[in-house]
């Protein structure tokens, strides 16, 4: 997969905010995405302590039979360290090289992060969007920023997340009684479309197929 030049690694992290920042008014939030994808990627990346590692995953399904058509891991020594809401520059450097291992360009892109949903409205799902040129959501475990309201129990339920005034996500509950995961936009995604794609694409478990597929992947080149 060729992958756009968004410039050098930054130098510390007052550099990495101004990239995010420069960067931001280059993400667009209007639809290029089909409502019904035939070709989904989910991206994660796992960590090992000794020796200290980043191990990225890059996992292609078709959809909607959920298909594997091609896999990617990668290693590498993290660089940058673990700054919240700078997490992406700690993630990209492994990421970069086992999304340059794809070959399958794919209609969508899942990561584990978030997109908009980020103090400065620029998390890891709107980075790749960039690198990528591809449209992007955010899937993240847990909330990093705004308030939201707990949804429903029901599968489908939803909440916003809002950040100075502005709906950046929503919690989602993907399935019946289980922990909402918390979406966001990253790159020619709408918010309400992002929704509606996470949830048709994790049919039985919390977290959509791409990324639990990404994420066992990350973990199985981990060990």
């Amino acid at each position: 997969m060729d992958l756009h030049d968004l410039g050098p690694a930054p130098r510390d992290e007052t550099d990495a905010i101004r990239i995010q920042n420069e960067l931001r008014p280059l993400v667009r939030l209007e639809d290029d995405v089909s409502d019904r994808p035939g070709v989904v990627m989910g991206v994660d990346v796992a960590y090992r302590s000794v020796p200290p590692r980043s191990v990225a995953a890059a996992v292609v399904l078709t959809a909607p039979d959920l298909s594997l058509v091609q896999r990617a891991t990668a290693e590498e020594v993290p660089k940058f360290p673990y700054v919240p809401g700078l997490f992406a520059f700690r993630e990209l450097p492994a990421l970069v090289t086992a999304l340059r291992r794809i070959s399958v360009i794919p209609d969508l892109v899942l990561c584990d992060g978030h997109g908009i949903a980020h103090p400065r409205f620029f998390g890891l799902a709107c980075h790749l969007g960039l690198l990528t040129g591809l449209p992007t959501i955010g899937v993240a475990k847990n909330p990093m920023v705004g308030n939201y309201a707990e949804p429903d129990q029901a599968r489908g339920s939803r909440t916003p997340i809002r950040l100075e005034d502005k709906v950046v996500g929503y919690a989602l509950r993907t399935q019946a009684g289980v922990k909402p995961v918390f979406v966001s936009p990253g790159h020619k995604v709408t918010l309400e479309t992002a929704v509606e794609l996470v949830l048709e694409l994790a049919p039985r478990y919390r977290l959509p197929e791409p990324i639990r597929a990404a994420d066992h992947e990350s973990r199985t080149a981990y060990r």
